[in-house]
């Protein structure tokens, strides 16, 4: 005769089969493994097995209390309604909109979860920290903030909330201490960090793309939003630059574009006319991206991959035009820091922090070196809720994408 701790397994593991043979929807599958707890048993059956441990609401500073025995662990999970809120530095730019539905969706994955989209249009750090505090006084149960700017988030407000029993993620933009740059800095007590490897991924576009590709002595230009110097950004050039100079490349231009779209090209135009030696132009933020390939489409100078000259990589992110550049070839390449991921991760994280009472804490997921190229950009193509270029859920389809290659060999 099987036991009770058997059967619960048998039944845990009949019900991730089903999901696995039935082709449904996103939207249906999430909302089934809400519902079912699959995320938590998941987690707990690596950890002790299924059927062995409990979990239900919790007062919110001492964790959760076990129900009565007898409940396969995450498959009855009740909580009170929690309160995620994400603060932001730019509120509404559409960069940003692929992370809100990731929240949505984790929100939705968990069950009982609303969530609150807060901050600064135009990277005020005082709205931001005026955001967080306001998160604290209305009793939110988890925050998550881009970190943009170095002492600004430090003791208050993150560790007030901290010690008020909040947990805090930071998310897409963080105090990098690998950067020289920001070496003298400290980063603020938060759990742990969702985003991009930001010192790094300049690096690696040092390493893959301009040194296999551009002479020491021929001219590269840099090309920032303004105002440089933001966490956010900077460290991607401070990446760059720092393989360069160790590399003797002597004519390098770092050229501030502006704060809008219009302000980065008309940037990258003028010093596209002004310096016809030049023989890269790499961006490190989303528009000025956009901005080197227009230049180059409005030339008819197709990018070095594509035969023309210029190694014209851009650089970070995929608006429409960026991905349009890339099919037509006027961009080499863009990095997808998967914005999506940005909003799903920290929120599930919090939850899983308030779950386990502590014990889960994930501290870095690094969302952000997938190289997209001509070769690989064609599900970017395509409208998708994970890019935000629509609200629609897909259909889960088996082998859409078969041409996928490598993301960080492409």
């Amino acid at each position: 005769m099987k036991t009770r701790e058997e059967e619960n397994e048998e039944l845990a593991k009949a019900v991730i089969n089903t999901f696995v043979r039935n082709p449904v929807t996103r939207r249906k599958a999430l909302s089934t493994m809400a519902k079912a707890g699959i995320i938590a048993g998941l987690v707990a059956a690596f950890g002790a097995g299924f059927g062995t441990g409990y979990a239900t609401a919790p007062p919110k500073s001492t964790g959760y209390t076990p129900p009565p025995k007898g409940y396969i662990y995450g498959l009855d999970v009740e909580h009170p309604e929690l309160s995620l809120w994400f603060v932001n530095h730019v509120t509404t730019n559409p960069f940003f909109t692929p992370t809100i539905y990731g929240i949505q969706d984790a929100c939705n994955m968990i069950g009982n979860c609303k969530y609150v989209w807060t901050g600064s249009e135009n990277s005020v750090v005082t709205d931001m920290v005026n955001a967080i505090y306001s998160a604290i006084s209305s009793g939110a149960d988890g925050i998550a903030t881009t970190v943009i700017a170095p002492n600004s988030f430090d003791a208050p407000p993150i560790q007030e909330a901290l010690s008020k029993g909040i947990p805090v993620y930071a998310y897409n933009a963080y105090i990098p201490n690998d950067d020289p740059h920001y070496a003298q800095y400290h980063n603020p007590p938060y759990l742990g960090y969702v985003g991009q490897d930001l010192y790094s991924s300049g690096e690696l576009i040092a390493n893959k793309w301009i040194l296999p590709n551009i002479k020491p002595n021929q001219r590269v230009a840099l090309f920032i939003a303004t105002p440089p110097g933001t966490a956010n950004i900077q460290p991607r050039i401070d990446g760059i630059l720092s393989v360069l100079q160790a590399n003797g490349y002597s004519t390098v231009d770092v050229v501030a574009t502006g704060a809008l779209v219009s302000q980065e090209q008309s940037a990258v135009e003028a010093y596209f006319d002004g310096h016809p030696d030049v023989a890269a132009m790499i961006a490190v933020d989303a528009g000025s991206t956009l901005s080197i390939g227009n230049v180059l489409r409005e030339h008819g100078i197709p990018s070095l991959t594509n035969g023309g000259k210029i190694l014209a990589g851009g650089g970070y992110d995929l608006l429409p035009g960026t991905v349009s550049n890339i099919v037509d070839g006027y961009l080499d390449f863009t990095i997808d820091q998967q914005p999506y991921l940005q909003g799903f991760l920290p929120a599930l994280y919090l939850y899983l922090y308030l779950l386990t009472n502590g014990l889960e804490v994930v501290y870095f997921s690094n969302t952000g070196i997938k190289f997209v190229t001509k070769q690989n950009v064609t599900p970017y193509t395509y409208t998708s809720r994970f890019e935000g270029s629509t609200t629609s859920e897909p259909v889960w389809t088996t082998g859409m994408y078969p041409q996928l290659t490598n993301s960080t060999s492409s």
